[in-house]
């Protein structure tokens, strides 16, 4: 089989994509013994990686503007996917929580442990300004993404989505090493989040909603065991830094906007207490290896289509 040929209507994400569901695959069956459900895992992510094939063949053959824009745009449900699917294999594979390291951590550089010194600080209004902000998370991606797609060559939204997309593989593959749960869970109870860091209008609605993409039920008796381990290093601040970078980087016209969520969601990691402040620092330096190895593997990606005659370079948002 010419791999070659077999990838040459592949952009950058579909590459780094079916490579990280391979690794998952290979995870999965070197801790079958672990994961229970990894026979399932491994078939999934097996036909989730033909699909994205066939995806990206159809998209450039027949290039409508449907497919087109399902090619473009399906990483942003399937980081999701992944995301998910991590809840199944990271606490059977590692079964270790690293918490009592990362407060150590924590109190070694500031003496105090961050989170419960900010609960001095605690209000109302501050509480539902950085609730707020914690979620529009969710939505930097596609206020980034519309822009660029609107108003850059096709291949410059592929650079744009293939660096969020590496960046998000990578912050997982740290879910793995350094599994944690938080300091809502350690340093305090979290029975009585909504007692102690009230807010006036969307905050209960909008934690309840990240609890439960956390896999959090609601009124869980012991929440500890069911949340994700996804702590360590801070995505949020990762993939908002690099979303802000990107948004100066294209000189957007929402980067003010951007930056102003951006700096408002990364405080409210730890006055929220889901992060401690080393899962920040390594999220800033997360984001430094997505930009310093991902503008270099999407230029030798690059390179390598045009010189197989690839066509990835000559696409635009329309047929």
């Amino acid at each position: 089989m010419n791999i070659r040929r077999l990838f040459s209507h592949c952009s950058p994400v579909d590459v780094v994509s079916i490579t990280f569901l391979l690794f998952l695959v290979a995870l999965n069956l070197l801790f079958l013994s672990r994961v229970e459900a990894w026979a399932m895992l491994v078939g999934i992510n097996l036909a989730v990686a033909a699909g994205i094939l066939v995806l990206a063949h159809f998209a450039e053959t027949k290039r409508t503007k449907l497919l087109i824009g399902l090619h473009r745009w399906y990483c942003y449900p399937f980081v999701i996917f992944v995301f998910k699917e991590l809840y199944l294999m990271v606490r059977p594979i590692h079964p270790i929580d690293y918490d009592a390291l990362l407060i150590r951590i924590d109190h070694a550089l500031f003496g105090v442990n961050p989170t419960q010194w900010l609960g001095q600080f605690a209000h109302p209004v501050l509480t539902e300004v950085f609730q707020v902000a914690y979620f529009s998370y969710y939505l930097l991606f596609i206020i980034l993404g519309m822009e660029i797609y609107r108003r850059f060559a096709i291949e410059e939204f592929d650079k744009a989505a293939f660096l969020i997309v590496y960046g998000f593989y990578l912050s997982y593959l740290g879910y793995f090493l350094l599994p944690a749960v938080g300091p809502r869970f350690t340093l305090h109870e979290f029975a009585q989040m909504d007692t102690e860091l009230p807010g006036l209008f969307l905050t209960q609605v909008l934690r309840d909603f990240i609890n439960a993409a956390e896999s959090i039920p609601k009124n869980h008796p012991n929440p500890i065991e069911v949340v994700q381990r996804d702590v360590f290093p801070s995505g949020h601040t990762q993939m908002t830094l690099i979303v802000t970078f990107l948004a100066f980087r294209y000189k957007l016209k929402a980067r003010w906007l951007l930056t102003s969520l951006a700096v408002l969601l990364v405080i409210g990691t730890v006055y929220l207490r889901y992060h401690y402040v080393i899962d920040l620092i390594a999220g800033a330096a997360f984001t430094w290896l997505t930009f310093w190895s991902g503008d270099r593997i999407e230029a030798w990606w690059s390179t390598r289509m045009r010189a197989g005659g690839g066509s990835l370079e000559t696409q635009r948002n329309s047929p």
